[in-house]
């Protein structure tokens, strides 16, 4: 007897199919032809304009609870990604207070999230310079991994490392097989090209060039090879870092990256001076790059595709009127990343299929996450009903994160998770989700 049967259109690791999937126990017990008989508690057959995905893996979201909880908190970014079709997040060791850098934080950390999650929930640890030497206690802890700055955060409680001490955090990780992912900005170079404020966009682009991205990465790959370590690059926004990785991953390097919808589908000259709601670090750059990292991801340099939700209030996000000195930089997308990058993928001619691989797939594999990113017998019953052709509009003020500011309002995009399953179980009107460990 079976918990729920699927039948319809599904995006599977081998392509598109017209199939049923059976859940029972929350796992997926079964794929078998569209129109076999089973017993079932539930029946569903989707529409014609409907397919079957794996629920979306986001690794990189910053939840910002406990501390900054007016910022964003864990009720309200979970039913904001369930919206959009994200099942599981990884959640960053900033922007809360405390930061996510020893045992007591996370325990802290996970009493929030418990009972408030709609979605699964997993938790990043943090690399400072206070706490090397200790970083194995937090990987004993469950964390996937351990995040560092090469560059200020933005955020007191979480101070960057200099390059000595990314090579001791390298080897660190290397003597556990932990993984350090980095946000890669070398801060030399940023001092170099300081922007001193202002409404101008142009500026501050100017002052965070691709520079600064190719030396810290290369930094990152320099000790990579001195150690042996595992390590991921974050949010990649400049096409000059691509030669560099693409090197790394010929030479046997255990490197990875990843970019964002917004680096994707928002190009520089869309952002008008002034409209700090699309101020992120690092920034968004022209058409051209943009072009050259959809290339990235189909060549297998880049490695997948994460949200980096970075929420703030509105005050934080527009204070200075328009000034992208002052304004808070991070982008809140978490719940239209599906939608954006499809838009875009599908202008491209670019398939479904490999949104999903870069979107639940890779990160799924990222973090070590067997269970989740594909339908397939044993997999958790994580699953979207979406309808690819649904055309909307972003409206800011009714997505379900807490602050009504994106850089997507006023979007047209396509793509709409119409149902969400967790486990088998519809995400809607429920706080159904569970905390993750490295080891499960």
């Amino acid at each position: 007897m079976l918990d729920l049967v699927l039948r319809g259109n599904a995006v599977l690791p081998d392509g598109i199919r017209r199939v049923a999937v059976g859940v029972a126990g929350g796992r997926i017990a079964l794929v078998a032809d569209a129109d076999a008989p089973f017993d079932a508690a539930e029946d569903v057959h989707l529409a014609d304009d409907e397919l079957l995905l794996p629920g979306i893996v986001d690794t990189h979201v910053h939840v910002n609870e406990p501390g900054r909880t007016e910022w964003e908190g864990f009720a309200t970014a979970t039913a904001a990604a369930a919206a959009g079709g994200v099942t599981t997040i990884v959640d960053m060791p900033l922007n809360s207070i405390p930061p996510t850098i020893d045992p007591a934080a996370l325990a802290l950390k996970r009493a929030r999230a418990a009972g408030a999650a709609r979605i699964d929930v997993g938790f990043w640890g943090g690399a400072v310079p206070s706490n090397l030497g200790s970083l194995h206690a937090l990987h004993e802890e469950g964390v996937f991994g351990f995040k560092a700055f090469l560059s200020p955060s933005g955020v007191d409680e979480f101070p960057h490392l200099s390059p000595g001490e990314l090579d001791h955090a390298l080897a660190e990780v290397s003597a556990f097989d932990g993984l350090l992912i980095v946000h890669a900005e070398d801060p030399a170079v940023l001092d170099e090209h300081t922007a001193h404020g202002g409404r101008s966009y142009s500026s501050f682009v100017g002052s965070r060039p691709p520079e600064a991205e190719t030396t810290a990465v290369q930094r990152v790959i320099d000790g990579m090879r001195r150690t042996g370590a595992r390590a991921h690059i974050l949010h990649v926004s400049s096409a000059a870092v691509l030669p560099l990785i693409r090197t790394a991953k010929a030479e046997g390097l255990r490197l990875t990256a990843e970019t964002c919808p917004h680096y994707l589908t928002i190009t520089q000259d869309e952002v008008g001076d002034g409209a700090t709601q699309f101020k992120c670090c690092p920034p968004i750059r022209d058409a051209a790059n943009r072009d050259l990292l959809w290339e990235a991801l189909l060549d297998g340099t880049l490695d997948c595709i994460v949200s980096d939700h970075s929420p703030s209030t509105i005050e934080l996000k527009t204070v200075g009127d328009g000034d992208f000195g002052a304004a808070w930089g991070g982008i809140a997308g978490l719940q239209v990343g599906l939608a954006a990058v499809w838009t875009e993928a599908e202008r491209r001619g670019i398939p479904l299929e490999d949104v999903v691989q870069w979107m639940a797939g890779a990160t799924a594999e990222l973090v070590g996450l067997t269970g989740k990113g594909r339908i397939r017998p044993g997999a958790d019953a994580d699953l979207v009903v979406f309808a690819p052709a649904d055309a909307f509009t972003v409206d800011a003020s009714r997505l379900l994160h807490k602050n009504p500011v994106s850089a997507y309002d006023g979007r047209a995009l396509r793509g709409v998770a119409r149902r969400t399953y967790l486990r088998g179980s519809t995400t809607a009107g429920q706080w159904s989700g569970e905390l993750l460990s490295r080891t499960d």
